[in-house]
């Protein structure tokens, strides 16, 4: 027992003397003599040269936060003054970064066992010049040596602290250029009101942007919500700037962080807030980093507005569809890791033009390709704001959201392409639903729900289904965007869409029981909705009963043929229709009139020839028959010619037409007739059957159309 005593005894002060050794040599050695030596280690670790310009020096300091017995030690604080790191030889910038000062703590007790242990670091003034050419090669990336066998040595960074700095960075393979300026704060400011500031800049700007009702949306998130108490102690004390271009887009920018940056202490978040402008969009946050050494997890609010969505693509690479202008808010929270990421916006809600949008997204780098996923909801959605979808919006609002394919002044159906490069960048697993759609008060639409889902450049829309005026729209549609040029194909079909309900505001309609029924199948290739319609093959069919129609409810709807034709026929009188069919068939855009008739009281209008869409061009003839000698009118066949944005209607030259209280020849043939016989559905319950039954079964049968009043059952 006694001989092992000698030996501890022995050991601990060989241990005790070789510290006290050390620490003398820590304090006695001129360390100025080190710094060739420093100097040249370092420049073969980086590959470029590193040199210590001024005086490096070693003060004493006790770590009074440390733990115990190294809080009652005091340990050595060496500070390197004067800096500097070279760039590569290609950069046009002499220095990569410079340091008028750089200070750290060293633990001696852990250089015993192979540990640099460096508790803090301080950054002195530092200044850094980042570059990045156009074929790759970057001033951060160091070209460091190859390690034959592991280190017996390891380095643990506790914080790192900074004060005034200055950022610049060329980077020509991302076509950006930024200057940023870091300064201290004259006092620190508490988190909270960093958040509150934050929110009503950013409501402010909405509120300017969109009216009262986007402010008062962004605002609705503060109802019951409670002040963060895991922040409350959190300050920040540095303030920065920046200035520059992105992608040939302005870039301008400020915000406050802290003062200690925590490596290893992965339950100490870094404060961060950022209020950056870019072109037009503008991306704010307010929030915290932690594990920053490990890139571990954001956790933000998050604020996004600007003129279109489709302009975060360059910014963000999530693709996102043209929209009016837009301001949103909500929670993101990110996991960040080198090999894949998982970023989550929370509860976020906002306007777009005059919508309201609502949900959680979340976006998932790493794979073969980054995915979006989520689900989107709306309870007020407005028609006009699903224009820029297709581009069907002005070219002014075309303008303000960035696309540069103005539609022609000639040109009804849009022009612009659709972004399907942009599609292949990512996948999509998306749900949306509009409790209510709007388009004026007139139209109502009630509802819209779709599954998009995006897979590999193909878009598929499984199902886009609205609810229509008491009945149900439903559609699959795809767009193959990995093709070019992209294919899409369209199946749909309209049922019980009540006529009363379509046109609330129209009074002849009101104590209608009548309702459309349709179908459209439709296979066509293009990039764009002009380009898609223009090639179509597949049929289209519409039959609609026991409905009424004038000149003033068309040009309420748009259809700008349709209340010229009306209005040669008909003048502005409102004309009670038993009975209107459709059946149409498409061969590379050029829709045939297999059948088109309107069977009203007073007269059957048969309308044939072919509608264009290739190059909008109208060939219509327009032929009525009256029912005996009460329209005297329309006596004589109308022709349609034109386009469909300049349509030209005039009397066709020839005899009159013959007049009579007898059936009227329609030269039709049965299959059309029976074709649309399928669409045929109760007006109203059990009530009587649909008025076009016998319409349509008249002209399967006979191609001629019944005498007024016997075509329906009461």
């Amino acid at each position: 027992m006694k001989r092992s005593r000698k030996v501890l005894s022995w050991i601990a002060g060989i241990v005790l003397a070789s510290v006290v050794v050390m620490l003398i040599v820590v304090a006695t050695f001129d360390w100025n003599r080190m710094k060739p030596f420093i100097g040249d280690k370092v420049s073969q670790a980086i590959g470029r040269p590193f040199a210590i310009n001024g005086e490096l020096t070693v003060d004493w300091r006790r770590d009074r936060n440390g733990r115990w017995p190294g809080s009652w030690l005091p340990w050595p604080e060496f500070t390197a003054r004067d800096i500097s790191i070279a760039n590569p030889d290609w950069a046009t910038q002499p220095q990569f970064a410079h340091l008028d000062a750089l200070r750290f703590r060293l633990s001696p007790l852990p250089l015993l066992i192979h540990r640099i242990d460096v508790p803090t670091l301080q950054l002195v003034h530092p200044t850094a010049d980042l570059e990045r050419d156009k074929s790759g090669r970057a001033s951060w990336d160091f070209a460091l040596p190859e390690n034959t066998a592991p280190s017996a040595w390891k380095l643990q960074l506790g914080t790192i602290g900074f004060d005034q700095g200055l950022l610049t960075l060329d980077d020509a393979a991302s076509r950006v250029k930024l200057k940023l300026v870091v300064e201290p704060l004259q006092a620190a400011i508490p988190y909270d009101q960093i958040v509150a500031q934050q929110s009503s800049a950013a409501r402010e700007e909405a509120g300017k942007t969109l009216g009262a009702a986007a402010k008062k949306t962004l605002a609705s998130g503060d109802v019951g919500s409670k002040p963060d108490k895991t922040r409350s102690s959190i300050t920040y004390q540095f303030g920065w700037t920046a200035e520059g271009s992105y992608q040939g887009s302005p870039l301008k920018g400020k915000g406050r962080t802290g003062a200690v940056l925590a490596l290893q202490d992965t339950t100490t978040p870094f404060p961060l807030q950022a209020d950056v402008r870019i072109g037009d969009s503008r991306i704010a946050l307010v929030g915290t980093l932690t594990d920053p050494l490990h890139l571990g997890a954001l956790d933000v609010r998050l604020w996004l507005s600007g003129s279109s969505m489709a302009r975060l693509y360059p910014i963000t690479g999530i693709t996102l569809p043209d929209t009016p202008p837009y301001a949103t808010e909500g929670h993101l929270k990110a996991e960040l890791h080198r090999s894949g990421s998982h970023y989550s916006y929370q509860d976020f809600r906002g306007r777009v033009g005059g919508s309201d949008l609502a949900g959680n997204l979340m976006f998932v780098t790493g794979g073969k390709r980054p995915k979006l996923s989520g689900d989107v909801h709306s309870k007020l959605l407005q028609f006009a704001d699903l224009a820029p979808l297709i581009g069907a919006d002005s070219n002014t609002e075309k303008q303000q959201r960035g696309d540069a394919t103005p539609q022609p002044a000639d040109k009804l159906l849009p022009v612009e392409p659709f972004r399907t490069d942009r599609w292949q960048a990512m996948d999509a697993d998306v749900t949306f639903t509009g409790t209510r759609i709007v388009r004026g008060e007139a139209l109502p639409i009630d509802s819209l729900a779709t599954h998009l889902v995006l897979n590999n450049g193909a878009l598929y829309l499984d199902p886009l289904s609205f609810g229509l005026a008491g009945g149900t729209v439903r559609s699959n549609i795809t767009l193959d965007g990995s093709r070019a040029p992209m294919r899409g194909v369209l199946a749909l079909n309209a049922r019980h869409l009540k006529l009363k309900q379509l046109f609330p505001t129209f009074e002849p309609m009101r104590t209608s029981f009548g309702e459309i029924n349709g179908d459209a199948a439709l296979d066509a290739q293009g990039n764009s909705i002009a380009a898609l319609l223009g090639s179509a093959n597949g049929e289209l069919k519409l039959l609609m009963n026991d409905g009424a129609i004038s000149k003033t409810l068309l040009e309420t709807a748009g259809l700008n043929v349709g209340n010229i034709v009306i209005g040669k026929l008909f003048g502005d009188k409102t004309v009670q229709i038993n009975c209107a069919a459709t059946d149409m068939a498409a061969s590379n855009g050029l829709f045939d009139m297999r059948l088109f008739v309107f069977d009203t009281d007073d007269a059957v209008i048969d309308v044939t020839g072919t509608v264009d869409l290739a190059n909008e061009k109208l060939d219509l003839d327009v032929k009525p028959h009256t029912k005996g000698f009460r329209v005297f009118s329309l006596r004589s066949p109308l022709y349609v010619r034109g386009t469909l944005k300049n349509p030209n209607v005039g009397v066709q030259a020839g005899p009159l037409l013959a007049r009579g209280a007898g059936a009227v020849a329609l030269g039709v043939v049965a299959a059309p007739a029976a074709a649309l016989l399928a669409l045929v559905a109760p007006s109203h319950g059990d009530a009587g059957d649909n008025t076009c039954r016998a319409v349509l079964q008249q002209l399967r049968s006979s191609g001629k159309m019944m005498p007024a009043g016997k075509g329906k059952s009461r």
